[in-house]
This record gives C-alpha cells, sequence and structure tokens, in this order.
C-alpha cells in the first residue's frame, strides 16, 4: 500500500518522494497547480444558489489558487488543506494579496485524516488527480462524508477512452462509479485544445529552468531532477493526446 508521500508524489507526477523537498523549488513559478479557478467559480455560479453562507473546503488546495479565487468572487467561507508547509504558507500570503485573509483558512495535513473530521460542508473539491484518497469508489464515499446531504463534489481528473492503457476510466466507467456511489454528475469543463498546449508548454519552461538550476547546485542528484522533466512531459503528452483533462461537479443524492 502507498504511503502518504508516495501518493503525494504519484499526484504530482514524481516518480521517487526523493524529490518531494525540491517541490517548492520546482513548482515556485506556477501558483494553479490543480483544477481551474475560472471553471470551478463558473460551475458553481452556474448550478448553484451562491451567498456568502457557503462553507467550501478544498482538498490538495497546493498555493491556494482555487480557494483565494472563489473567496474572493463568490464571498464565501473556504478552508484549503496541503501536506506541503510550503505550498500553505504561499496560500496565506496570496488571500492576504487579494484581501481574503479572512473567509481563507489554510492547514497543513494531510487529507487522507481532514476527510475524517471535516464534516457539513456545502461544497469540497478534490484538485489532485490519481488515488491520493484510494480507488475512485473510495474517494467518492470519503468525498460524500465532508459535505451536506445534497452537497456538491469537485473532482479533477480525466477520461479515458477504450484504446488507452486503463489508467484512466472511460466517462461510461466515471458515470458507473457516480451511479454506484449514489451522486450524479452535473457539469463538466473540458480542457480547451490550444490553451492547454500554451499552458503546458508555458508551465513545462519553467519547470525545466528550475530543474535544470538545481542540477546545478546537486549534481548528485542531476537524474532525479531529469525524471521528473520527462514525467512532467509525459503528462502534458497524455492530456494533449490520449486522454481528455476534466472538472467534474457531482451532487450528492
Amino acid at each position: 500500500m502507498l504511503n502518504v508521500e508516495e501518493k503525494l508524489a504519484k499526484s504530482l507526477t514524481a516518480e521517487s518522494i526523493e524529490l518531494i523537498p525540491y517541490l517548492p523549488y520546482l513548482l515556485q513559478d506556477l501558483w494553479e497547480l490543480g483544477s481551474s479557478p475560472k471553471d470551478i467559480i463558473n460551475m458553481i455560479q452556474k448550478n448553484m444558489q451562491v451567498s456568502e453562507k457557503i462553507k467550501v473546503l478544498d482538498l490538495a488546495c497546493g498555493k491556494g489558487a482555487v480557494s483565494v479565487q472563489v473567496a474572493k468572487v463568490l464571498g464565501c467561507k473556504v478552508k484549503g488543506v496541503d501536506i506541503i508547509p510550503e505550498f500553505v504558507d504561499f496560500a496565506d500570503k496570496k488571500a492576504q494579496e487579494y484581501s481574503v485573509d479572512s473567509l481563507c483558512d489554510f492547514k497543513i495535513g494531510d487529507i487522507n485524516e481532514t476527510v475524517t473530521v471535516e464534516k457539513g460542508y456545502d461544497i469540497v473539491i478534490l484538485g489532485a488527480v490519481g488515488d491520493v484518497l484510494g480507488t475512485i469508489e473510495e474517494t467518492i464515499q470519503k468525498l460524500k462524508g465532508t459535505v451536506k446531504n445534497g452537497g456538491y463534489i469537485f473532482i479533477d481528473d480525466a477520461y479515458g477512452n477504450d484504446d488507452f492503457d486503463g489508467r484512466y476510466p472511460t466517462k461510461e466507467k466515471w458515470l458507473m462509479f457516480f451511479q454506484n456511489a449514489g451522486v450524479k454528475l452535473l457539469d463538466e469543463r473540458f480542457n480547451e485544445e490550444d490553451a492547454l498546449e500554451r499552458l503546458n508548454d508555458e508551465q513545462q519552461s519553467f519547470i525545466v529552468r528550475r530543474a535544470n538550476e538545481l542540477k546545478e547546485k546537486y549534481l548528485e542528484k542531476t537524474q532525479l531532477f531529469e525524471s521528473y522533466i520527462r514525467s512532467q512531459q509525459v503528462e502534458c503528452d497524455e492530456l494533449e493526446n490520449e486522454i481528455i483533462g476534466v472538472t467534474m461537479l457531482l451532487q450528492v443524492i
């Protein structure tokens, strides 16, 4: 069974937990590390009654891009949890910069523990791709436990196709998981091809530059940083050619 650090590394396409201490440096130029804040906000406004009474839980919140912008636009309270202290510190600074520090509460923690104690939210967001919370079925059940009856769940992941290797379920399989878990798909947003390619190119250039800086500083770890560059590129290629990145909005039924 994968431990927390191994799951974290996997969710950020790192092939080894040895890379974890270097992730804040490698990703320092990026704010949005998971779900698109714009997509999340648009789907909330389209599908829910928005008010300042809404409570949002942002799991694996990264540097707080979704939390801060949701709080800013919608005026609601958001709690973000991430296991990397540097990310949480950055999120706090962004909340102050956007004047929503009174609405945002960022904590360092393992989201596997968070889902067992945080209850009664209107919305829960999981921007981490993969099995950080377990299988798809386990993940949905854990997320359901954090929201009210009729509450909403955002999952950022991908639809595979029949020709892919099975690591990403097809949309039909996702719908089967949802039905079995007692949730329904309300809305979805897909990565736009041109915008995705531009974003991937930009982010990859930042990561390559920071990885090269680390290689100069830690010559003995050159292979570690080169491996991360390759894994990032593989993920970009998959998203552009083999799978469909999607943010899904579910409602508990």
